[in-house]
């Protein structure tokens, strides 16, 4: 999904990816399932290779793009 994602966007989780990285100083791997499909997170902060740090009501995570979409577009 090509979207133009920007910091304080609200998006939406698409597809669980297969884990989540905390977006701690020194991240963690954590189980997928702490995120629902379709919950909505505000995007903190833009990293390298297309990844999104997103905070969800169950933490801050470091999502790749291809997982994410625009909250209002979502259901598209």
């Amino acid at each position: 999904m090509d979207i133009a994602i920007r910091v304080g966007d609200v998006v939406k989780i698409v597809e669980l990816p297969p884990f989540l990285k905390t977006a701690d100083p020194m991240p963690m791997l954590r189980p997928a399932t702490l995120v629902r499909l379709g919950e909505e997170g505000r995007v903190l902060e833009m990293r390298p290779a297309g990844y999104y740090s997103v905070r969800f009501a169950n933490g801050t995570f470091l999502v790749d793009g291809k997982y994410l979409a625009a909250a209002d577009t979502a259901s598209e």
